[in-house]
C-alpha cells in the first residue's frame, strides 16, 4: 500500500515541475517553429539526444559540466541551422507530408548515428552532476537532490528570458508577428527567411540544452529523443501551437499529471496524460492558449 504523505506530495511535485520545466525547453522551440514556419518538425528530439550526447562527450573530455552545458547547445544549434536551410527551405510550400517524411528520415539517421560513434553507442551511459550540485539537502523527513533545485531555478529563469524576449523586445515582435502572418512581415521588408533561421537554430539550441540537463537526471539512454519528443507533440497540442504561454503551462500540466501519475499509478500514467490531451481538444481544439484560425 503506498504511503501518501504530504511529504511525497511535495517531492513528486517538485519532481515533476523539474521535469515540467526541462519539457518546456523542448515544446518550446517546437511550438513556436511550427506556428511560425508551418514545419512539422519530428526531428526536434534528436536535437534534444544529440545535446545530451554531444555534452557527454565534451564532459568526458574536459571533465567540466558548465562547459558541456553551454557549448552543446552552441554546436546543435548549427546544426539546425543547416538543416534548415539546406534541406527544410526547400520544401517550403510543398505541404506537411513532405515535411513529416524527411524529418522523420533525419530521426532516424540521427538515432543511427548515436548508435555508430564511438563511446555513445546502444549503451545507458551516466552523466554526472557538477561535483557542487551532486549532494542533497534536507527535505521534510528525507533528502532531495540539490541537481533537481538547480533544474527548476534554471528552468523558471529561462522561462522568463523567452518571456520577455518574445513580449518585450523587437526580435519578439517580429517573432510574434511571423507567427501570426509571415507574409505580410515579409512585405514590411524584413528578411523573414533569416529571422526563421535564428529561430530554428534557437530552437534545436533549446532542445540540446534541454537534453544536457535532464542527462544527469535520466542519463544517456537509446531512444531519449522518441519518448521525449512524444510528450513535447503533446504538450504543444495541448498549450497550443505559436505560443511561448501555452508551451509553459502545457509544459506545467503535463509534467505534473505524468509524474503523480508514474508515482500513484504506474500502469495508467500515459493513459492519465491522452485523456488529458483528448480533452483539451474536445473543448478548445486550438489549445488551451491557441490562437483561432
Amino acid at each position: 500500500m503506498l504511503n501518501i504523505t504530504p511529504d511525497f506530495i511535495l517531492i513528486q511535485f517538485f519532481n515533476g515541475l523539474a521535469y515540467s520545466l526541462l519539457l518546456f525547453l523542448l515544446a518550446a522551440g517546437l511550438s513556436i517553429i511550427f506556428g511560425m514556419m508551418d514545419v512539422m518538425n519530428l526531428a526536434h528530439g534528436s536535437f534534444y539526444m544529440l545535446g545530451a550526447y554531444t555534452g557527454y562527450s565534451i564532459l568526458r573530455t574536459t571533465q567540466n559540466f558548465w562547459l558541456a552545458l553551454f557549448i552543446a547547445p552552441v554546436v546543435v544549434g548549427l546544426v539546425g541551422l543547416s538543416i534548415e536551410r539546406v534541406l527544410l527551405r526547400p520544401l517550403k510550400g510543398r505541404g506537411h507530408l513532405d515535411q513529416v517524411l524527411l524529418t522523420f528520415g533525419l530521426a532516424l539517421v540521427a538515432a543511427d548515428f548515436v548508435r555508430a560513434v564511438p563511446g555513445w553507442g546502444g549503451e545507458v551511459h551516466a552523466f554526472p552532476p557538477p561535483a557542487e550540485l551532486a549532494g542533497s539537502i534536507p527535505f521534510g523527513n528525507g533528502q532531495y537532490p540539490i541537481y533537481r533545485l538547480f533544474a527548476i531555478g534554471v528552468g523558471l529563469v529561462l522561462a522568463a528570458i523567452l518571456g520577455l524576449i518574445i513580449s518585450r523586445t523587437q526580435i519578439g515582435a517580429i517573432v510574434r508577428a511571423g507567427v501570426a502572418d509571415a507574409e505580410m512581415v515579409g512585405g514590411l521588408g524584413i528578411n523573414i527567411s533569416l529571422v526563421f533561421s535564428v529561430v530554428f537554430a534557437v530552437g534545436a539550441g533549446l532542445a540540446a540544452f534541454g537534453g544536457v540537463m535532464t542527462a544527469p537526471i535520466v542519463s544517456l539512454v537509446p531512444g531519449m529523443d522518441a519518448t521525449t519528443l512524444i510528450a513535447a507533440l503533446i504538450v504543444v497540442v495541448v498549450g497550443g501551437l505559436g505560443t511561448l504561454r501555452g508551451a509553459f503551462w502545457g509544459s506545467l500540466l503535463i509534467g505534473e499529471v505524468d509524474t503523480f501519475g508514474r508515482a500513484l499509478l504506474p500502469d495508467f500514467a500515459l493513459f492519465f496524460t491522452y485523456v488529458i490531451m483528448v480533452g483539451v481538444l474536445l473543448l478548445r481544439p486550438t489549445g488551451l492558449f491557441g490562437r483561432k484560425t
